[in-house]
């Protein structure tokens, strides 16, 4: 098939996201104000964007090169390194890929690998980046934000800071009704096993990162893949005869009315990157390198030695499921993270701006020669 026909039949999907997203930034203006900051905030909880977990490793030593060369700020490491690794795949895969299926010059039109895996290729690709996302590029940040707020206190050193007088009543009177834990002779404390392994386990229950990890749609996603393992349970959610068909009715119209709902955030987020500055030229530069050229050329050489180590069978969508996925642009969750921490927020609504206004081009192309390449 001719490369000017596959980049027409790749613009399409690309065009589509492009549509949502205008709406987006359209509904987020003071004149309509119905994707406000507010509201984003509630709905960027909704859902956690994906990707493989190579991808991402890739990405971030890019990103560490990137701080090493440009001189970022320490404050801005995390955020820029999470920029060059985390892709926005829980919208963009479910949207391109059937979309890529319905249309009739596609390659992959009449496989029948499209219709009927390209939803789980992208799914599982969510689970897969929601955990990434929330442990690993998580603590990156808040390492990030940590020097942030050492900055802060540093400026603020000069201000005089008072103490309350100590009350030497309150520390007699602690020393009768506090309980004292059992020592031994050596005076060292005795703490029993159990107690231990309790006191290990309320931490890490207690945990922030491991509480983002478990987040809402991570559990689904384990729920996901407990629901396809298990055949009984399968049987009885999925299928117009299943006894549970209306759960399954139900979730899949909530997911459906979810994924237009993201892509609209995407455009009210870019908003806020026309208002917004502070970040160098080299460093955005830099990122549209990386997400533009180095990712998703280090994807074809990723795809190419598994398929011939054989860790990847010959069906031409799923390997091109998994070049797509280098080359998706910056995942929102990285913008919802900087909220969270505050720390990043106005810089991260810059490089989004650039790295969406860009994306839709070399995703039309990249996708353009991976069809080519692959068929």
């Amino acid at each position: 098939m001719e490369l000017s026909r596959l980049f027409i039949t790749s613009s399409i999907p690309v065009l589509k996201v492009l549509l949502v997203i205008a709406v987006g930034l359209l509904l987020a203006t003071k004149r309509v104000d119905l994707l406000g900051a507010d509201a984003r905030n509630h709905l960027n909880n909704v859902v956690l964007p994906v990707n493989i977990f190579i991808s991402c490793i890739i990405g971030s030593a890019f990103g560490w090169i990137l701080v090493k060369i440009t001189k970022t700020p320490k404050q801005l490491h995390g955020l820029v390194i999470a920029c060059s690794s985390a892709a926005n795949l829980g919208n963009m895969l479910l949207i391109i890929l059937p979309a890529l299926c319905e249309e009739k010059d596609s390659p992959f039109a009449h496989s029948s690998s499209c219709s009927a895996y390209g939803e789980a290729y992208a799914s599982l690709s969510l689970a897969i980046q929601a955990i990434y996302v929330w442990s690993i590029l998580y603590s990156i940040m808040g390492i990030s934000a940590k020097h942030a707020v050492k900055e802060i206190n540093r400026d603020d050193s000069k201000l005089t800071v008072t103490t309350l007088p100590s009350s030497n009543d309150g520390s007699k009177d602690c020393l009768h009704e506090c309980d004292l834990p059992q020592t031994n002779n050596n005076g060292k404390e005795e703490i029993s096993i159990s107690r231990k392994v309790k006191q290990s386990l309320m931490m890490v229950a207690g945990s922030k990162s491991l509480k983002k990890i478990f987040s809402p749609p991570t559990i689904a996603a384990i729920i996901g893949f407990i629901i396809g393992i298990a055949s009984p349970i399968r049987k009885a959610l999925i299928g117009d005869s299943a006894p549970l068909h209306v759960i399954y009715s139900s979730a899949e119209l909530i997911g459906e009315a979810g994924l237009p709902s993201l892509t609209l955030i995407v455009g009210a987020n870019l908003l806020k990157g026309l208002k917004g500055s502070g970040v160098s030229p080299s460093l955005v530069i830099g990122i549209l390198v990386i997400k533009t050229i180095l990712l998703p050329g280090s994807g074809i050489l990723v795809v190419k030695v598994a398929k011939h180590w054989g860790l990847v069978n010959s069906d031409p969508f799923y390997q091109f499921t998994l070049l797509l996925q280098y080359a998706i642009p910056t995942a929102m969750n990285i913008g919802t993270i900087s909220q969270m921490l505050g720390n990043g927020e106005s810089e991260f609504s810059v490089l989004m701006l650039w790295n969406y206004l860009v994306s839709p081009f070399s995703l039309a192309l990249w996708t353009a020669f991976y069809m080519w390449l692959l068929t």
